[in-house]
């Protein structure tokens, strides 16, 4: 069974990067981090995450 970490991302460009940064440190086996970006107007947030996605395809997904 494949876990899946669902992270709502909203003008949270400040924040992101330690919280992906932190789940992808973890040891988990068989996991998907999903990443939505719910619309952010900040110009960052959606970036960041693409860029995550772009660095980690096997693991991170978004959802613009």
């Amino acid at each position: 069974m494949k876990l899946s970490i669902v992270v709502p991302v909203y003008n949270v460009a400040e924040y992101l990067p330690k919280c992906v940064d932190s789940l992808l440190a973890q040891e988990l086996a068989d996991c998907e981090i999903l990443l939505v970006d719910d619309g952010s107007t900040d110009g960052k947030s959606g970036a960041l995450c693409d860029g995550y996605a772009a660095a980690h395809p096997e693991v991170i997904l978004v959802l613009h």
